[in-house]
């Protein structure tokens, strides 16, 4: 078993919160509330002990291959005659058996896997599910479960054969992600694919990932905008997908107008009452809107933005309100009321002590997909608020929101044991049993994508009085602004615009002229079609007291720093002076991407003629 394993494909960054987010606002509200429920449960775990037993004792002598076949076909068939309407409670059950038989020792390994088996084989996208399963289950366990996927994806007679050749895939090995042939099939195949043979994307070569991905960029960005993603090469030999002009624009001219995926106002500025909290729109005299028991003590420019900061993550975050919909929540936001408001004081505590901005973006992204997660259990009829998130989330098109945050670029980012368990205790005691889903190396991930894609947001020239950061100049947080992160309000990710890359003499510049969040991008002189867009990062003028070498060093120091690249743009080579450029302390580019999308990146390139 080992020795097949070794060869699966590992995609590190495949959140686990679309489908366990599902799995734990379903089964808790089902087990609290439903007898029926419970005793199936029994019956059920009954059922599967007695049908493993035998199962079971084969492996603990060395399942063979006929033994798992036999065993998954006996699963397929059974799966082939449930109805659809029962799929989801088919798969609370299973997962509920199998976490009980993994609780119960080396005894129960297989009958544990074989449930957890059938459950991903009626989940939608059980690709989400293989990294939570891999954090909280004994590896003995995981590893059955990782040779019955093996065995359903080889099994002569599987359906996965109609769409593709599993044994080409089983003889796929790590160091041959790609093949020279391309994809013959589509989009629309490679979902069908998916869902019938229900292999997780981390079973799959990068011939198939990368069908995904291509997908992926076909819906996004969204049509209309005037812009596409294209892969071209990057600095050091590196691949980067950049973004691109749809048609030619004129200097001066709109290009797209984008909202955040997240945005947050800096730490010093909440709760002052002079910007709204979820727009960052300027509150004149002393109309802000000062929501109940807000632990951020956030405030609001209108009633409209208040109802969608409480429905996106404020009310999970800072608030006390039942998450889950009334009818549903049986009095369970009272039982968990004191222990919620106490973690939500830690959190707040360490973020103004700390005054970083990024574990807040991290937490409102994490708990936007718990709301949308959550709608899609709950949703009663049209909600223009939770349309509105399905719509930004493009779940409408079979994808979620980090279907988005595992395609950006990141650098690496370091976390303490202490701030992961803060958020994760602000979670869990939301939603029990969230507070496992955030480990400390998914949540350095998003804060490495946080810290390398965040936009700074000013309006009005921007702000003068932000307090002098504390931290050393390379610990500071930076965002990209040309007016210089010192003059921003707040900060937004921008899922667009994260494509642009650093340029000194940039072709367009983000605006804010709707004097909110809404980034407006402004060409900054005539671009032509299929030409990449860009933007500069950091404040790129040279000040009074500055030469142009000491302008062209600062701003260069600054994009070492926070984006931990050397800048060789065409007017960072046309202004140096014939002196030593090793006063700036990173020697490549040390920004990256997903290794599987990596590996996609390099076989699109490689077809292209370009590699």
């Amino acid at each position: 078993m080992a020795s097949r394993t070794s060869t699966l494909y590992t995609i590190a960054g495949v959140t686990a919160l679309g489908g366990l987010v599902a799995y734990a606002v379903w089964f808790d509200h089902k087990r609290r509330n439903d007898l029926e429920f419970r005793k199936q449960l029994k019956k059920d775990k009954k059922r599967a002990e007695k049908r493993a037993a035998a199962a079971q004792k084969k492996s603990d002598n060395g399942t063979g291959d006929a033994d798992l076949q036999a065993a998954v076909l006996e699963i397929k068939k059974e799966i082939s005659s449930l109805p659809q309407e029962l799929h989801q409670q088919y798969f609370t059950q299973q997962i509920a058996i199998g976490e009980q038989m993994a609780a119960q020792g080396p005894m129960f390994r297989m009958q544990a896997a074989l449930a957890l088996f059938k459950a991903l084989c009626v989940f939608p996208r059980p690709q989400e599910l293989i990294p939570g399963l891999q954090e909280v289950l004994p590896k003995e366990v995981f590893e059955i479960v990782l040779e019955l996927l093996s065995v359903e994806v080889s099994i002569p007679n599987s359906s996965a054969l109609e769409e593709i050749d599993v044994g080409e895939i089983a003889a796929e090995d790590e160091s041959s992600p790609t093949r020279s042939e391309p994809p013959s099939e589509t989009s629309q195949e490679w979902d069908k694919l998916h869902i019938a043979a229900s292999a997780p994307l981390i079973y799959l070569p990068a011939r198939l990932l990368s069908m995904r991905i291509e997908g992926y960029f076909k819906a996004f960005p969204p049509a209309g905008m005037g812009v596409s993603i294209k892969t071209a090469p990057g600095g050091e030999n590196k691949l980067r997908n950049i973004l691109v002009a749809a048609k030619d624009f004129e200097a001066g001219d709109l290009i797209y107008k984008e909202r955040p995926l997240v945005a947050v106002l800096d730490l010093d500025l909440e709760g002052q009452g002079r910007y709204c909290s979820h727009c960052l729109r300027r509150i004149e005299d002393d109309s802000a809107i000062r929501p109940e028991n807000d632990r951020l003590n956030s405030v609001y420019c209108s009633e409209d933005c208040r109802a969608r900061a409480q429905a996106e993550s404020q009310n999970l975050l800072f608030g006390l309100k039942p998450v889950l919909p009334e009818e549903v929540d049986s009095g369970l936001s009272e039982l968990i009321r004191e222990p919620r408001d106490e973690a939500q004081k830690k959190f707040v505590e360490h973020l103004k002590s700390e005054g970083r901005t990024v574990p807040l973006l991290v937490a409102r992204f994490v708990s936007k997909q718990v709301a949308i997660e959550t709608a899609k259990q709950f949703a009663k009829g049209k909600n223009p608020l939770i349309e509105q998130m399905t719509a930004e989330a493009m779940s409408d098109k079979d994808y979620s929101l980090y279907d988005h945050m595992e395609r950006l670029r990141f650098i690496d980012g370091e976390v303490s044991e202490e701030e992961t368990k803060l958020l994760s205790a602000v979670l869990g005691s939301a939603l029990p049993g969230l507070e496992n889903l955030l480990t400390s190396e998914r949540y350095a991930t998003y804060k490495g994508k946080m810290r390398y894609n965040t936009i700074g947001i000013s309006y009005d020239d921007g702000r003068d009085d932000k307090p002098a950061s504390t931290f050393r100049p390379e610990d500071q947080e930076r965002t990209r602004t040309p007016s210089g992160t010192s003059r921003q309000i707040g900060s937004g990710l921008f899922l667009v615009s994260s494509y642009m890359t650093h340029s000194c003499d940039s072709n367009a510049r983000p605006s804010f002229e709707s004097g909110n969040s809404e980034l407006s991008l402004i060409a900054a002189r005539p671009i032509k079609k299929g030409e990449e867009i860009t933007m500069t990062y950091v404040d790129v003028s040279q000040h009074p007291d500055e030469t142009s070498e000491e302008a062209r060093r600062r701003r260069r120091f600054e994009l070492a720093r926070g984006w931990r690249f050397k800048c060789e743009c065409e007017r960072c080579q046309a202004e140096a002076t014939g002196g030593s450029d090793n006063e700036v302390d990173v020697e490549k580019d040390e920004s990256k991407v997903e290794d599987f999308v990596a590996r996609v990146l390099g076989g699109a390139h490689a077809e292209d003629g370009h590699a």
